[in-house]
């Protein structure tokens, strides 16, 4: 496939999953105000709680998912229909058996769930809404493979309608619920239903695109591909492993140690977080496909050449978007739900320093995921997740809430930020990444001062009106991307993207010319 057929899938893939995000953003934020003016903050932790509990259950998975999208990479390149086939047969055989682990996992779990608590809800039927969230995540993965080759065949787009039509359409059905019944059960049951319904229709478009699904012949995988498969499953466990720890015991902690509360308190944070976060790592899922069809046919000096591009486009995304939570996220949630939902400046700080820590690993993670190097940097995550979790307990008992995000903003320091990119310049561009340290300075660099400028200007606006808020956001939309313009314009990256836009401009006018013409009529 050539570069402007893969450019191309990129932006559809993009553009889909965008619009396709803005849509979700605005139906989560109606939802949450129907949650919070229906059922209790308790209700709203339980629903985070459960969330994080399920994906610690979801371990089970052992990165398999990543390990088949890399593993599909070569044979759609090389249109191997028969190893395709093979392939999704193996991977099918391997969801049913972590669908079915993660039901029997869930029932066991189920009569002690209590026990991460700390001053217990009163919630009627715990347990009973505890298996449906077990059940909802089960659905899932029985239908995973399908969507799997979908998104290898660089179809995002695809698995973007369907995932998000079904999210509108379930958060429309829950907010009815909620109004009329006000109840907790029908509302996570709308979420089960939804899930089914959604995993079939992606599984017949699955079907259709791809035909030889069906076929019963399929051949054996050589011990070759095994192997290299074993292997790169075994390396994705410990990424798993230290990922969901990382990612899913902030709740179960503050729930323990501070209460439900809490933790519904930070789910109003966390929501705004994974909204704005699912539309950034879009940019970098729709070039995830596209970047691996690159890799298995281009050398490695052009691959690394477009690694500085996209971590440039990393950079400016996660750092704009970094200020903007700082200046306008308590103010925003203010509005949005009220003064008492709101956390002090000095955790949210600690958020944001989070988020933009994170989010600037997305450049490595989408080329390490995409040239297949996880078996490098296995141990990193185990690492990871001990250190978080030591950490983070330790602050906890002396800070309270802070000492959490202090201890996941160190397990990332010590590991994540100089192992990604060492392993990915070593193994996947043989280079020193010594550059890469020097860029990454001088981004954060621009970032911490357009925050401070920022927060500075936005601080003389005194009150919390729609006005002031809308004040904040210019203010930072200005300050921001006028200061990285200022220091990056001469880049070789800056300019790439500057005529990447134009272009795609340029195209989009002829095409609405040429269809006026077409529509002309004498």
């Amino acid at each position: 496939m050539n570069t402007q057929a893969r450019t191309h899938l990129s932006l559809k893939n993009l553009s889909f999953a965008l619009v396709g995000q803005f849509l979700s953003i605005i139906i989560s934020v109606i939802a949450r105000i129907v949650f919070v003016r229906t059922l209790s903050t308790e209700y709203l932790g339980l629903d985070g709680l459960f969330t994080n509990v399920i994906s610690i259950l979801s371990l089970v998975e052992l990165g398999i998912g990543p390990a088949l999208v890399y593993s599909l990479y070569k044979p759609i390149a090389e249109k191997d229909i028969e190893l395709i086939k093979s392939l999704m047969k193996l991977y099918q055989k391997a969801y049913l058996i972590i669908g079915s682990l993660i039901l029997l996992f869930g029932i066991t779990v189920t009569p002690f769930i209590q026990f991460f608590i700390k001053d217990i809800p009163d919630i009627p039927y715990l347990h009973f809404i505890f298996l449906l969230f077990v059940c909802n995540a089960a659905i899932t993965y029985f239908y995973s493979y399908k969507r799997s080759l979908i998104i290898a065949d660089q179809r995002k787009y695809i698995d973007s309608t369907y995932r998000y039509s079904s999210f509108i359409l379930l958060n429309i059905f829950q907010c009815i619920v909620l109004i009329m019944w006000k109840n907790f059960i029908l509302f996570v049951i709308c979420q089960l239903i939804f899930t089914l319904i959604e995993n079939i229709l992606v599984s017949r478009a699955a079907n259709k695109l791809y035909p030889f699904l069906k076929h019963k012949n399929v051949a054996k995988l050589n011990r070759f591909v095994l192997k290299g498969i074993y292997k790169n499953v075994k390396a994705m466990a410990m990424h798993r492993i230290g990922t969901v720890i990382v990612l899913s015991t902030d709740n179960i902690l503050i729930s323990s140690y501070v209460g439900l509360v809490a933790v519904g308190l930070y789910s109003n944070y966390r929501l705004i977080l994974a909204a704005l976060n699912i539309v950034l790592i879009q940019f970098f899922e729709a070039l995830k496909s596209s970047v691996g069809n690159f890799g298995v046919t281009e050398s490695q000096k052009k691959t690394e050449k477009v690694f500085r591009k996209i971590f440039f486009m990393n950079f400016w995304l996660y750092g704009f978007a970094a200020v903007g939570l700082l200046c306008t996220m308590n103010p925003l949630i203010e509005i949005w739900l009220g003064k008492k939902f709101i956390f002090s400046m000095d955790i949210v700080l600690l958020i944001v320093i989070h988020f933009f820590l994170g989010g600037m690993r997305q450049a490595p993670l989408t080329f390490r995921d995409a040239l297949g190097l996880y078996w490098y940097d296995r141990y990193k995550p185990i690492a990871e997740s001990i250190i978080n979790l030591v950490v983070s307990i330790i602050l906890l008992k002396m800070m309270g809430i802070s000492g959490i995000f202090l201890g996941t903003i160190f397990s990332l320091i010590t590991t994540c930020f100089w192992v990604e990119p060492y392993v990915l310049y070593k193994y996947g561009f043989n280079l020193s990444s010594k550059s890469y340290f020097i860029t990454y300075i001088k981004y954060t660099s621009a970032t911490v001062l357009a925050g401070l400028i920022s927060y500075g200007a936005c601080n003389m606006l005194i009150g919390t009106t729609l006005l002031i808020f809308v004040s904040k956001i210019l203010i930072t939309i200005t300050v921001t991307n006028t200061l990285y313009y200022l220091i990056f314009r001469k880049t070789e990256e800056y300019l790439y993207f500057k005529d990447l836009v134009i272009d795609v401009i340029q195209k989009l006018f002829l095409k609405k010319k040429l269809a006026q013409v077409k529509n002309f009529k004498i």
